[in-house]
């Protein structure tokens, strides 16, 4: 699916001008975490296998959900809607994992979501939901902003030490 089909499919869904801005920042992102990634383990000479069309296209359309629901459900939301059109299992995943840094099975219940796992597992997942996380409407923020902004809505600690756990991922794959 190339990027005009991923907008056309964002619009047909019904996802606002603001969601489809956000989207695009956060796949231009997205898209520049996986080159350096990519770029910085071929120069160790420990070539890691990144998907980068992958990351770019989940990317653009992690929140067709909310096109639906600005609630957390809109993952599971816009991954029905990702499968629905018929769109690859790892866009499917990239959208419905995208949340946070990740829920794993045991907390679900009490947010309303489906009992299952929605932690990011591979590379694509995991720099697609990190990307979402430092992308404040179509600007870039700092881990910093972002964990501010989690303490002011009172998230438990165990879920800000996610977020950090998967930025510390992402960094260590980028020096």
């Amino acid at each position: 699916m190339n990027e005009k089909d991923a907008i056309d499919l964002l619009i047909r869904s019904g996802c606002s001008p603001d969601v489809i801005e956000h989207c695009k920042a956060v796949a231009d992102y997205a898209m520049k975490i996986a080159i350096n990634i990519r770029d910085n383990a071929k120069r160790k000479g420990q070539p890691i296998q990144i998907d980068v069309d992958t990351v770019f296209t989940g990317a653009l359309l992690h929140d067709i959900g909310r096109s639906k629901t600005h609630g957390i459900g809109h993952a599971v939301a816009g991954a029905r809607i990702a499968a629905e059109n018929g769109l690859d299992e790892k866009l499917i995943k990239i959208i419905e994992r995208h949340i946070g840094a990740g829920i794993p099975e045991k907390e679900t219940k009490g947010l309303g979501l489906p009992e299952k796992d929605y932690m990011p597992v591979t590379i694509e997942e995991k720099i697609v939901a990190h990307a979402d996380n430092l992308t404040f409407g179509k600007e870039i923020g700092t881990m910093d902003e972002l964990i501010l902004n989690l303490r002011k809505k009172m998230m438990d600690e165990r879920v800000i030490k996610r977020f950090t756990v998967l930025n510390n991922e992402i960094n260590s794959m980028m020096v």
